[in-house]
């Protein structure tokens, strides 16, 4: 059974960049629950902790134009071209799970941190508290060789 089973959930939820420009629907199968990564280029991609949700390809609907930067030979964030906004992150694999950015999502604001990875590079600002699954950067990259170089 993975952490996240128990926050597997079929719903719908409407969120939006700062500026309104760009909408995403989530309307089916995500996990209201969030994961949250200090790897270097989180950090520099949010300027702080970054933490996503994710949602089933399927499932989201997104209007507007939006940007891309493939951030890593695995995975690409998006953002909004106008305001800034991170979006969402999504390894590009066919139909990938899109990983979502709670913060434009009213409703995700009652969704509660249930893993924590690269803890060991966490500044110490950004130091979260509660019981929930944590790995160093060395417990995780053993669990997923692709992943290489100074993340």
């Amino acid at each position: 059974m993975s952490i996240a089973d128990p926050f597997r959930t079929k719903g719908r939820l409407e969120g939006a960049c700062l500026c309104g420009a760009v909408r995403i629907t989530v309307d089916g199968d995500h996990i209201a629950a969030i994961g949250v990564c200090h790897c270097g280029i989180c950090q520099r991609s949010n300027g702080v902790v970054w933490g996503a949700f994710q949602a089933n390809a399927e499932a989201v609907t997104v209007t507007g134009k939006v940007a891309r930067y493939a951030s890593t030979a695995f995975a690409t964030r998006v953002f909004c071209p106008t305001c800034g906004s991170n979006l969402w992150l999504r390894d590009n694999d066919e139909g990938a799970a899109y990983e979502l950015m709670p913060a434009l999502f009213p409703e995700a604001s009652d969704f509660p941190v249930i893993s924590e990875i690269y803890i060991d590079c966490a500044p110490a600002y950004a130091a979260l508290a509660g019981d929930h699954r944590r790995a160093t950067r060395a417990e995780y990259e053993a669990k997923h060789p692709h992943i290489e170089g100074d993340l």
